[in-house]
């Protein structure tokens, strides 16, 4: 019996696929709300070309989209297509404003796929190319066929608002609220503008918050910026 594997639409230009097909597996194309790959009824993979990855972190893609993986698969994984080491590469004759940004681009990228690893509990895998990168998918399904996952490979997903998660990203980022609490802040208060600038009060009426927490939360949105001067001295410079 031949794996199967579901491919997301967008996926066709990028000749994975095409592998796919001449490894031998099935592959059937929809519309996927969540993943670029569904592999067995436990597993979805998000691909992304190194370019993709830098573009994704920069546009909040790359968070948004791990958040419904986690949601909606038990064992989701993320492929990294391509060798990073391309991000180090800076054209000599680039302007500097663009350097900078250029030498950004790998740093921004490690930090970004620890958090993928560490905080979504995600496993990032690497692949060379699309060729390699199919060899792996098929390698996962087989795993699925093997370890008999049962259940639908299509699953009914009701997309969430791109510009909901991006809010809830927003508020649970503040010390102490966390991703329940933040849902239940936007449930009451419809915008993350309405919510920062709530009262302890009105904070504290949130089920769950408290008068404590309440408190405490608005003593890190309100209390102003301090940064304590830094001297240094260099290898030069005497005591």
């Amino acid at each position: 019996m031949p794996a199967r594997i579901v491919v997301d639409d967008r996926e066709r230009p990028s000749g994975v696929p095409d592998f796919l097909r001449a490894a031998g597996a099935s592959v059937d194309f929809a519309q996927l709300a969540v993943g670029d790959y569904v592999v067995s009824p436990e597993v979805a993979v998000e691909r992304k070309t190194v370019h993709d990855l830098v573009s994704s972190i920069y546009d909040g893609r790359l968070y948004v989209q791990c958040s419904e993986l986690v949601k909606h698969y038990a064992k989701p994984v993320v492929v990294i297509q391509g060798d990073i080491a391309v991000l180090k590469e800076i054209p000599e004759d680039v302007e500097e404003g663009k350097a900078r940004r250029l030498a950004e681009r790998m740093p921004l990228a490690l930090e970004a796929l620890a958090t993928v690893a560490m905080e979504f509990r995600i496993p990032v895998i690497h692949a060379p190319d699309a060729e390699q990168t199919a060899a792996l998918l098929l390698a996962m399904a087989n795993k699925g066929l093997q370890n008999k996952a049962s259940g639908p490979l299509l699953k009914k997903i009701r997309k969430e608002n791109p510009f909901y998660l991006q809010q809830l990203s927003v508020l649970s980022s503040v010390p102490g609220v966390g991703d329940k609490l933040a849902a239940r802040m936007l449930d009451k208060f419809k915008t993350p503008q309405r919510a920062l600038t709530a009262t302890a009060a009105e904070l504290a009426t949130i089920p769950g918050f408290g008068l404590a927490r309440a408190q405490r939360v608005r003593k890190v949105l309100d209390t102003m910026a301090k940064q304590d001067a830094v001297m240094q001295r260099t290898l030069f410079e005497g005591p």
